[in-house]
């Protein structure tokens, strides 16, 4: 650059100033000093940031997860236990059926019957009092009384009503309420339940 070029703005300025002040001179100078001042500045090419990163690379997808293996299937149920025989005097006790044809017969029966379980009662006692109640018909069977009416008629040798019966049975007699042994068992054991024994039954029980 010439020093006239120089030296062009210097007069100017002077020349502004004594004709309009500094406000003229600053417009002046806007007007020819700025112009040349960005002609000076060379014109970067570089980014704003010479620290600006590239751009990041994508990252790599990741591996597809294994599938979770299936759960082993669970050992096969055991085997059920087989049933437990039943126990020999259940299974004994339970067949056991009168025999015989004759009220002694089937009074001595079923007094075995007792002591193996602890029943009181007589000979004398359980006789008479069959006697009385059915006279000695083991299907004798009560359709008047007030047991009849509400439908559980007294029925065996000692007249026992269905739930008495039902009550009171003893393991090791039949269930059927007109079988001997059993009526006469289940009635000795109501008897001795409410009374003491088969042999304090004098009347109606």
């Amino acid at each position: 650059m010439s020093a006239p070029t120089l030296l062009r703005p210097a007069a100017a300025r002077r020349r502004l100033l004594a004709a309009g002040g500094w406000a003229a001179a600053a417009v002046a100078l806007t007007g020819v000093v700025a112009p040349q001042a960005v002609a000076a500045a060379p014109q970067s090419a570089a980014p704003a940031s010479a620290h600006a990163s590239a751009p990041a690379k994508p990252s790599a997808p990741s591996k597809a997860q294994a599938p979770s293996k299936a759960p082993a299937p669970s050992k096969a149920p055991a085997a059920p236990s087989k049933p437990s025989a039943p126990s020999s005097s259940s299974s004994s006790a339970a067949t056991h059926a009168t025999t015989g044809d004759t009220l002694d017969e089937w009074i001595k029966q079923a007094m075995d019957v007792m002591d193996r379980h602890g029943i009181p009662g007589s000979y004398d006692g359980i006789h008479r009092n069959i006697i009385r109640e059915s006279s000695g018909d083991p299907r004798a069977i009560n359709n008047w009384d007030i047991n009849a009416i509400n439908g559980v008629p007294s029925q065996g040798l000692l007249q026992v009503i269905p739930p008495t019966f039902d009550a009171y049975h003893v393991t090791g007699t039949t269930k059927s309420i007109v079988d001997p042994v059993a009526n006469i068992v289940a009635a000795c054991n109501y008897a001795a339940d409410r009374y003491g024994s088969i042999d304090n039954v004098w009347g109606a029980y």
